[in-house]
């Protein structure tokens, strides 16, 4: 069952909680049984001299094939260009490692703050 890597964009506030939802499929649109999977994710500048973050990543349904990326506002404070790269790689229970998806996250300005 090939996984077909993609694209996939977003926006974060800076100085925010944030969290995407993703789900792997494969050709054939089927969910990807993650048992027995790692899944890892980082923020890295254009160029990749900087890292700004590694996500929180939680399976949430290993049978559906979905998982959650999860930054902290103490994560999101630290992204200082408007633009940063990321990307999601799988990890197998026969240790295959590949790419699943890779993106921009544009950074907008958060401007309320609690007192």
């Amino acid at each position: 069952m090939a996984i077909i890597a993609g694209t996939y964009d977003f926006t974060v506030q800076r100085r925010a909680d944030h969290t995407e939802e993703m789900a792997i499929t494969d050709g054939s649109d089927n969910p990807v049984n993650l048992s027995g999977y790692e899944v890892a994710s980082s923020v890295y500048d254009e160029s990749r001299t900087t890292k700004y973050a590694d996500f929180t990543v939680v399976i949430t349904s290993a049978s559906n094939g979905t998982f959650t990326l999860t930054l902290t506002r103490t994560q999101t404070a630290t992204f200082t260009p408007n633009e940063l790269k990321y990307d999601v790689k799988l990890k197998s229970p026969s240790d295959k490692q590949e790419y699943y998806v890779e993106g921009t996250i544009f950074v907008s300005e958060g401007y309320t703050v609690f007192p």
